[in-house]
């Protein structure tokens, strides 16, 4: 059932832009993320959700989509994340905040696909334009934003070619590709 999860745990980045996502759903996977691992059990991190058009349409002109896809500007209107959850640092808690905005990101997204959703981990964030937009207290560090939603496109994954390029892409019928190292590569011994 785990590997199920996380096989299906793509980067996914259009989405059925109609289909919400509630409030109380998006607590659910901050339930996941507060009960998750945390350096020396600190739990520094605070969540910041967002549902509605408004806030939604603020997170998306913050965020920059996918690195390896030079043409492609993010998601079209009708294809945005339904909800986005902005995972934050209490620097008041801890001043560093190791992995585990990776782990509550990893936590929360699968949830979101045990419940038929998706999303994709960004962190290529205009931070204080976003801080700004959502009036995010300068003591919260902005560390990534989990966007979520009903996946709109086919996500899958590739051997790695012989070349080595480990770059995603897509084909012409918008297939997402995602190349991977085998495991027999990445085993040291």
């Amino acid at each position: 059932m785990l590997k199920s999860l996380v096989q299906k745990n793509r980067s996914y980045r259009r989405f059925y832009e109609k289909k919400k996502i509630g409030l109380k759903a998006l607590e659910g996977f901050i339930e996941l993320a507060r009960l998750s691992a945390s350096s020396a059990n600190l739990q520094p991190l605070k969540y910041f959700l967002s549902c509605t058009h408004e806030t939604n349409e603020k997170t998306f002109t913050c965020l920059k989509w996918a690195g390896y896809l030079k043409d492609w500007q993010g998601p079209l209107k009708g294809e945005r994340p339904s909800a986005y959850i902005v995972i934050l640092g209490d620097t008041n808690i801890s001043k560093g905040f190791g992995y585990d905005a990776g782990i509550a990101a990893q936590s929360i997204l699968l949830g979101a696909v045990e419940k038929g959703l998706g999303g994709c981990i960004l962190g290529s964030i205009e931070r204080e334009k976003l801080r700004k937009l959502l009036k995010i207290p300068q003591h919260l560090e902005i560390l990534l934003v989990a966007a979520l939603g009903k996946p709109k496109e086919k996500v899958v994954i590739e051997p790695l070619k012989k070349t080595g390029d480990i770059k995603y892409w897509r084909d012409k019928k918008d297939v997402h590709h995602v190349p991977k190292r085998a495991l027999k590569d990445i085993i040291i011994n």
